[in-house]
This record gives structure tokens, sequence and C-alpha cells, in this order.
């Protein structure tokens, strides 16, 4: 399980304004039809970058290739699709930072593997701010100490208790943990009669 523990994410960073973004305008429902969630990415803010005709965040020169994305408060909220996280994940972000996240996106992120940094008011601006005039720069989240790293000094952010220790443990990788339990599982069903009756 140890391929699955993350313990950092770096990289360049983008910045998207706006509070109470939605996973409608993250994904929106016509892209939603498939039956795996590949090729999900290209459509990410599909309506929204249509509508900025090139100008969208996700569009522009300077942040093609960030990892991380710079978002307000309330970001994913709206419907729970699941699709939310991974069109973004597939668009290349492997992490997000914002003042705050609904619930249940966030839950779809740790189900993900996706680190949500949770930072002030005031340092998110100053963080958007600094990303925003040198989009180049490298910015590191650290999952241990829930700190982000950047141009101008580090911030002390929070990562919710449980996804920092899945994502610390590898346990947010359900398919890991099932294939390092192999043992455990044949001991467990060896001592349920119904279970080992079946097995004959």
């Amino acid at each position: 399980m140890s391929n699955s523990k993350i313990e950092r994410v770096q990289g360049r960073a983008c910045v998207l304004h706006g509070n109470d973004i939605d996973t409608d305008r993250i994904i929106p429902a016509r892209f939603m039809k498939v039956v795996t969630f590949d090729g999900l990415g290209e459509h990410a803010f599909a309506d929204d970058r249509k509508q900025a005709k090139g100008d969208h965040p996700l569009d522009r020169e300077a942040f093609q290739g960030a990892q991380i994305l710079i978002v307000g408060k309330n970001f994913g909220c709206g419907s729970s699709r699941e699709h939310a996280p991974q069109a973004l994940m597939r668009w290349g972000f492997h992490a997000f930072v914002g003042e705050s996240f609904a619930e249940i996106f966030a839950g779809n992120c740790a189900a993900l593997g996706v680190p949500l940094l949770v930072l002030s008011h005031a340092d998110n601006t100053r963080l958007m701010d600094s990303v925003e005039a040198d989009p180049a720069q490298q910015v590191t989240l650290d999952v241990a100490r829930a700190t982000l790293r950047y141009r101008d000094g580090e911030i002390q952010g929070k990562i919710a208790p449980g996804m920092q220790r899945q994502l610390l443990d590898g346990s947010w990788d359900g398919v890991a943990v099932l294939q390092t339990a192999g043992a455990a599982i044949e001991k467990t069903a060896n001592a349920l009669p119904y279970a080992s009756n079946y097995a004959k």
C-alpha cells in the first residue's frame, strides 16, 4: 500500500476566482453520459470556458500544466456528482487549495487521493495574488504538515483529519487496501460458517 501514500503535491498552480462554484459548472450534465470517466477532463468547465472565449483560467497559457487549483469558498457545492473531481483530476489537477469545500465534493476527492487544503481568506487572497503575478513559480503542498510553500513563504492551512490520515497511510485507495488484506480476508471468511460452507 506504500505506493498509494500521498505526502505532498508539487507543481505550478492555477487561480480560479469566485465562490459557490458548483459541480454543474465544473462538469455540465451532458458530458456525464459515459460508462467510464475517461475523457472527462477535456470537458471541465466547458460552458464557462466557452463563455470566456479563451480567457478562462484553464485556457490561459500561463496556467497550462498546473497541478494545484486555487479556489474560493464552498467550492464543489450543488449536486453530489463524483464526475466533478474526476474531471478536474483528469484535466491535471492533483490538489485543491481554497477557503472551504462542499462536504460531498471533499469526500469524493478523498476517495481519489486528491488533497484539499483549507486556508484563511487573507492567506488565500495573498496566495492567489502571488500566483497570478508569477504563474511559473513552484508551489508545494505538504500533507503531513498541512502547509503550502510558495514564492513568498509558507502558509499554514488545515486538512480534514480523516483525509489527512488516509492520504498519508494510503488507505484512501480501496483497491490497494483490499490487495494487501488478502490473508486477513481469508481468515475472516474461514471463521464464518456461512462463508466457509459457501466456499465448499
